[in-house]
């Protein structure tokens, strides 16, 4: 039986705090995106990588699109990008709670769509030593739920975490 939006919601806090960093760099960028390029490249996956540090300004630290995506892809992945700025959750896991409310982000919080996506595909950066999430890692071209867990995949080879434990079941 497929798990529940809930059982969901509950495994992807578990991820958001198991799978944070000790330090983010350019350098530790570069890593996880070119780690997650390679995976996409093998899996003939059609998507954008995007990781960026949080600030004023924000500041882009690694950006591939693969062959097949479109400016679509890129702004998709702004927007979900956007939500793990605000709320410091994976636009996932926003995403669920909202769907289980019956809402929308513009119903709730008056962010507009053209803004804020609460698909899957953007995962909090944290370093708990630098105060919590200074970043975000996206990608965006596959469902929701496969985005999200690319990532995590990606997250768990970098730290050394077993996926089949904390994927997504």
């Amino acid at each position: 039986m497929p798990p529940t939006p809930a059982e969901d919601a509950a495994h992807i806090l578990l991820q958001e705090q198991t799978l944070t960093l000790e330090q983010f760099d350019a350098s530790v960028a570069w890593t996880l995106g070119s780690m997650l390029h390679a995976m996409a490249v093998e899996r003939h996956y059609v998507l954008v990588i995007d990781i960026r540090r949080f600030g004023r300004p924000i500041q882009p630290l690694f950006y591939a699109a693969l062959p097949g995506t479109t400016p679509d892809n890129a702004r998709w992945a702004r927007r979900k990008s956007n939500v793990v700025g605000r709320y410091h959750r994976s636009s996932y896991a926003v995403g669920l709670r909202l769907e289980a409310q019956g809402q929308t982000l513009t119903q709730r919080h008056a962010l507009p769509a053209s803004q804020y996506a609460t698909h899957g595909g953007s995962f909090p950066i944290a370093v708990p030593a630098a105060g919590g999430v200074v970043g975000a890692i996206t990608v965006s071209g596959l469902t929701s739920r496969e985005d999200h867990e690319l990532i995590v995949e990606a997250l768990c080879r970098h730290l050394g975490h077993d996926y089949k434990a904390l994927r997504l079941r």
